[in-house]
């Protein structure tokens, strides 16, 4: 018979994925938990194994194409009887109506997916139907036709910053999910929709005049060369991300400049330390254990504003987001209950965080999550910066370069080692003042960093 591996959960609120590459091809023979492709889905990439032994009779997606999570990926010729393939039993379509269950990769799709998609298609054809076609076939300078959707719709599936871009513009996602059938609805789907209903043209005096003078954006660029890059990715994800935290949380900005001459001077003794060899104890690393301790003070900055729920959701522990660059962009995995380690094991965690990060092997479990994110702008030589929240989180900390400039001490001028932090924090849950004492006991630390040694 023929059997379909749909796309699964590769983790919690992830809502598509985009295939890197295809490791097999139609009519090659595979076996059980044989890997089929890599795809990458929230800025890592995850191998697929195969839930079935059997023959590749289809793929469904191309490499570089992003598939949403439940869509048919790739379909198999297995032992088994000759039930034509989609066809279901009434149990099973009884089944398909239950919640779906997020599954294992290799363990194939929950059995309640199997008949969730069919029904999401024969809703989205009521739906297209119900939809008056004159809204696919309004001239451009019409004004755009209200069309009717049956109330029994579920809710059009898209990510929260396509659903704001949609708010914005006045566009009902029912009557784009009309249109696009059983799948996530992207920017580009809403753009499209607009066209083809055609928005009324501008009724400003003179604008007929401009278009006459400025030429095609095509003829501007006549004999330069230009590159286009798609949007897909680890960009895609970023941008996203970024969006709907820039325009949901209102973001503050302070900043400080510690003395960290203390702080280096400890670290140099520690690369003196042969208990020490083979562990590389950074100016990160002490940071990272001031935040810890600094956030048992400050459990507003550990914290995540719930608008569905109406509270806020404040932590016990601390998973601590590291913003790291990688060939494929920025990600930000965290390492789980930094709260709990020591000045030395987080440095290892550090390291193997980095290292993993480098070699594309961070996980989807490792990105999804973190409780308060540091980005250490300070390896570019940037002094300070305005980083931008994580999506759930409350704080993120910039941590600038380390430099040698004159600076009082100890009521006389001297060169010392200077760094700068930069606190970006979500204003509905952080006032002004706990931003800024906790920004204190921060530097508090670094300014006295044998406190890192005696507290955990």
């Amino acid at each position: 018979m023929i059997a379909e591996f749909r796309l699964p959960d590769l983790g919690e609120g992830l809502a598509e994925a985009e295939v890197v590459q295809w490791l097999v091809a139609p009519g090659d023979e595979v076996a059980l938990n044989q890997t089929l492709a890599e795809v990458e889905t929230a800025k890592a990439v995850v191998e697929l194994p195969s839930p079935y032994e059997g023959r590749v009779t289809v793929l469904h997606a191309e490499a570089g194409e992003t598939v949403p999570v439940g869509a048919p990926l790739i379909a198999f010729d297995v032992a088994g009887s000759d039930e034509a393939p989609g066809a279901q039993t009434p149990s099973e379509e009884a089944r398909g109506e239950e919640k779906a269950q997020p599954n294992l990769v290799g363990y194939g799709a929950a059995p309640s997916s199997a008949g969730r998609p069919a029904r999401r298609a024969r809703r989205a054809a009521a739906t297209h139907r119900a939809v008056d076609t004159a809204v696919l076939e309004a001239a451009p300078h019409d004004a755009a036709p209200r069309a009717s959707v049956e109330t029994t719709v579920e809710r059009p599936r898209s990510t929260p910053p396509v659903r704001a871009y949609a708010k914005r513009l006045g566009v009902d996602l029912a009557l784009v999910a009309a249109v696009v059938g059983d799948r996530v609805i992207t920017r580009d789907d809403i753009e499209d929709y607009e066209r083809r209903v055609g928005g009324t043209a501008p009724d400003v005096a003179g604008v007929a005049v401009i278009e006459d003078i400025v030429p095609p954006a095509s003829t501007l660029h006549e004999g330069r060369r230009e590159t286009r890059v798609p949007i897909r990715g680890v960009r895609k994800h970023t941008a996203a991300a970024m969006v709907e935290s820039a325009f949901t949380a209102p973001h503050v900005t302070v900043f400080h400049t510690v003395d960290v001459t203390a702080t280096m001077e400890l670290l140099s003794t520690f690369k003196e330390d042969r208990a020490l060899a083979g562990h590389r104890i950074g100016p990160l690393s002490v940071v990272a254990k001031a935040v810890c301790l600094a956030l048992g003070r400050a459990p507003e900055l550990n914290a995540r504003w719930d608008a569905e729920s109406g509270e806020i959701i404040r932590y016990d522990y601390v998973d601590l987001g590291i913003a790291a660059a990688t060939e494929r962009g920025l990600i930000v995995p965290h390492i789980r209950d930094a709260q709990t380690l020591t000045l030395l094991e987080l440095a290892d965690a550090l390291g193997s965080l980095a290292s993993t990060a480098r070699s594309g092997r961070t996980s989807p479990a490792e990105l999804l999550g973190g409780t308060f994110s540091i980005s250490n702008i300070g390896v570019f030589g940037v002094d300070a910066g305005t980083p931008i929240l994580p999506p759930g989180q409350s704080g993120i900390l910039a941590v600038g370069a380390v430099r040698r400039q004159p600076w009082e001490y100890r009521g006389e001028i001297a060169l010392r080692q200077m760094m700068t932090l930069s606190l970006s924090f979500d204003h509905r849950l952080v006032d002004g003042a706990e931003g800024a004492r906790f920004l204190r006991d921060v530097a508090d630390v670094l300014e006295q960093p044998g406190r890192a040694m005696l507290l955990r």
